[in-house]
């Protein structure tokens, strides 16, 4: 690519007082015509590249003039802007030195680290509704760098906050998340930039570990936080289409056995305890059935009764199947008596 051998070039001519077309080209590895291409369009991008010809002449900057780019290469330099640039919680720092950058760039090299910066956008509300970029990432990254103790508010879900004094040590990007890396009166924690509500500096320095390192911190961290996440194991079979909900819920953490005659897949998932498990798969209903352990179906059945108790509607009345009762027996008709006949009736007139 025609851009990295521009920078290419530049950086070797800042190495050398002097050089030919000749010995750029046999650096490069191209024709020593390309190589002279190479220095003509530096020179017409503004770079204060000049040639000295006769014996002993050759291509020099003036004056001795250096870039600040040693050692990027094209891509480098578009995966730079493209990463700072589209970062929605850059601070007005970040972009004024991005801008800065830009302009300090070669020619050659300017149009496309601008169009990387434009080329990508990040969206800091998920499509819950929820911020994943707060605005203590700021103050955080401020702490970090100025090694500065502080005081913050963290809420655990389904806690209130808590104010906790650390000593920030770094952050760090995980799935998209980032993390605080500190050290506390308890060792070294990690916390959740979303979840942290307030940050405040105490005016004390902060106290980093001797021989802390961030990568290998952050390593054993994440380990730790792997195997508390994968510290209980169920085992089920799953009714046919419920795959792709299961490994929503799962990740990478459930396994699939060889489907069955009847369209059910056994599956073996993980997750921090058998009490989750059993919650995450309650939504599933009889989709699910849940084999072991012991535990996950105990909670199962309790997740079942209290929905049943909160939800559920009166039982309907169940129809008897007793015979119906007999009528009560009726008393015995009374003979109607005979019509009276008057005592005269029948007698002839005297």
């Amino acid at each position: 690519m025609r851009a990295d051998r521009l920078v290419a070039a530049l950086l070797f001519l800042q190495t050398r007082q002097r050089v030919t077309a000749a010995g750029l080209a046999a650096e490069l590895g191209v024709s020593e015509r390309t190589a002279r291409r190479d220095l003509e369009a530096l020179a017409g991008a503004g770079i204060p590249v000049y040639s000295q010809a006769g014996q002993g002449g050759g291509w020099s900057l003036v004056g001795g003039a250096r870039t600040d780019l040693t050692g990027l290469t094209a891509p480098e330099i578009r995966a730079l802007f493209l990463l700072t640039g589209s970062d929605a919680t850059a601070s007005p720092q970040t972009r004024t030195a991005l801008r800065k950058l830009v302009r300090a760039l070669p020619a050659p090299l300017r149009d496309g680290a601008e169009t990387a910066a434009r080329a990508g956008i990040s969206d800091g509300t998920d499509w819950a509704g929820t911020e994943t970029d707060e605005a203590s990432l700021g103050p955080l990254q401020r702490a970090v760098v100025e090694a500065r103790e502080i005081r913050i508010g963290y809420a655990r879900p389904g806690r209130e906050p808590r104010e906790r004094t650390v000593h920030p040590l770094g952050i760090a990007v995980k799935s998209g998340a980032r993390y605080l890396v500190a050290d506390t009166e308890h060792g070294l924690r990690t916390f959740r930039v979303g979840r942290v509500t307030t940050v405040a500096e105490t005016g004390a320095p902060a106290v980093r570990p001797e021989g802390f390192d961030l990568p290998t911190a952050w390593r054993a961290l994440a380990a730790r936080m792997e195997d508390r996440l994968v510290a209980a194991t169920a085992r089920g079979r799953a009714a046919p289409g419920t795959e792709g909900v299961l490994e929503g819920l799962f990740g990478g953490r459930i396994r699939y056995g060889e489907r069955a005659p009847d369209g059910w897949t056994p599956f073996e998932a993980d997750g921090p305890s058998p009490e989750v498990i059993a919650a995450r798969l309650a939504g599933l209903g009889a989709r699910v059935e849940l084999l072991t352990p012991p535990e996950a179906r105990a909670a199962l059945t309790r997740i079942a009764a209290e929905l049943t108790a909160l939800y559920g509607e009166p039982a309907p009345p169940q129809p008897s199947h007793q015979p119906p009762a007999p009528p009560p027996p009726r008393a015995p008709a009374t003979p109607a008596a005979p019509p009276r006949v008057p005592a005269s009736a029948g007698t002839p007139p005297g």
